[in-house]
């Protein structure tokens, strides 16, 4: 069902691209379920997010792109962003919520709080995210 895929730079300013592509693709999808929609949506910005801070804060490398793909099907909503940063080490059942004081850390945690599922691999090079939530 209407599946999109698009390729951005690994900046701040992909951010808002991100965001709008997904809008007019869940509008496209004729879905009226806010909860789902906020579900998925948050995700995948914070996800998104990370890897934009992940590639400019420890990475450095100019150049850096990465891949959002975004499904539905009559189960799930998935994206799956790809980007061709330096492998990240991340053990996403050690994720948890950062202190309120902490002005950083709660990106991964609202993505999992959100989602169904979410998956990280390092494969060909590449990390690659698939974010789910079911139907």
């Amino acid at each position: 069902m209407n599946p999109t895929t698009f390729e951005v730079a690994a900046t701040a300013a992909s951010l808002d691209e991100v965001q709008d592509r997904f809008g007019a693709w869940w509008d496209a999808l004729g879905i009226d379920d806010v909860r789902l929609r906020f579900s998925l949506e948050t995700a995948l910005a914070e996800v998104a997010a990370n890897i934009v801070e992940h590639t400019t804060r420890a990475d450095q490398a100019t150049g850096r792109r990465y891949t959002v793909h975004l499904e539905a099907t009559e189960r799930s909503l998935t994206a799956e962003l790809t980007d061709n940063g330096l492998p990240v080490d991340i053990d996403l059942a050690a994720v948890t919520m950062a202190d309120v004081e902490q002005e950083s850390g709660r990106g991964l945690a609202l993505a999992i709080a959100a989602l169904d599922r979410l998956e990280h691999r390092h494969e060909h090079g590449h990390n690659v995210w698939t974010l789910a939530c079911d139907r």
